[in-house]
């Protein structure tokens, strides 16, 4: 899987998975533009990738005219867009319905879900109008796969991103864009750990609550990433592939 000479788009770029898909991408020899909010946290990022090997545009996904922006400024310093990586989320505060705040419930939905439509919809328009690309969107085994008491807004809105890829998938796969996405389940990054929660104390938990026995490694997800933007699952068209070491098997 290498993707030379390559450009890849990366929302949500800055920490977590987003970081770890960066890192790999540049290791198969793309240049990584990661995208986000937090410019400082995205200059870090790319001072990590490597000189050369990485840039940033800061951009927020929620906005119409930014989320343009974002595909506008990397197609113009860098020619061009072959991948992207849709993965900007939150969580939300945890409430069940009945008690959950409007304000969060929209916050969360306009991240999660309104957040990879306008991504899509641009970096789309670029790559239908210069001979196509491969689109991987970051959802979750909550959702559409499984759901948990108190996490209504994110299951909703990942639940959500999971039918708009495939949506998006049969709207363009004739105009060369292939588009799929990928739902991790507990993954080493801040996300997986209950309030106060240590690392040591969410490996104990994770030894009974997944069937693996562990949470998955930030570099495993990004592997699996590489493959859905790669040649090598050109046949993969609108397919929701989960990474969650058997929870939902």
């Amino acid at each position: 899987m290498t993707f030379d000479g390559k450009i890849v788009l990366i929302t949500g770029g800055a920490g977590g998975i987003g970081r770890a898909v960066g890192h790999a991408f540049a290791r198969a020899g793309a240049t990584v533009v990661l995208a986000g909010r937090d410019v400082t946290a995205l200059a870090d990022a790319v001072k990590e990738i490597g000189p050369g090997r990485a840039d940033h545009v800061a951009a927020d996904v929620t906005d119409p005219a930014s989320a343009a922006r974002m595909v506008e400024t990397v197609t113009a310093r860098h020619g061009g867009l072959h991948v992207a990586v849709n993965n900007a989320g939150i969580f939300g505060a945890a409430a069940p319905v009945a008690d959950l705040d409007a304000g969060v419930w929209d916050g969360v939905l306009a991240v999660n879900l309104t957040g990879v439509f306008l991504s899509m919809k641009h970096e789309i328009a670029h790559m239908r109008a210069h001979g196509g690309g491969t689109i991987v969107n970051v959802s979750s085994n909550i959702g559409a796969h499984r759901r948990r008491p108190g996490l209504a807004a994110y299951a909703a809105s990942k639940a959500g991103v999971s039918v708009l890829t495939r949506t998006a998938a049969l709207d363009h796969i004739a105009d060369g864009v292939r588009i799929n996405a990928v739902s991790p389940g507990p993954s080493d990054t801040p996300m997986s750990l209950l309030p106060g929660e240590t690392e040591a104390e969410r490996a104990a938990r994770m030894r009974t609550a997944v069937p693996a026995g562990r949470v998955a490694s930030t570099s495993e997800v990004a592997s699996t990433v590489l493959w859905l933007a790669s040649d090598a699952s050109a046949h993969v068209v609108g397919h929701d592939l989960v990474i969650d070491g058997g929870v939902t098997a």
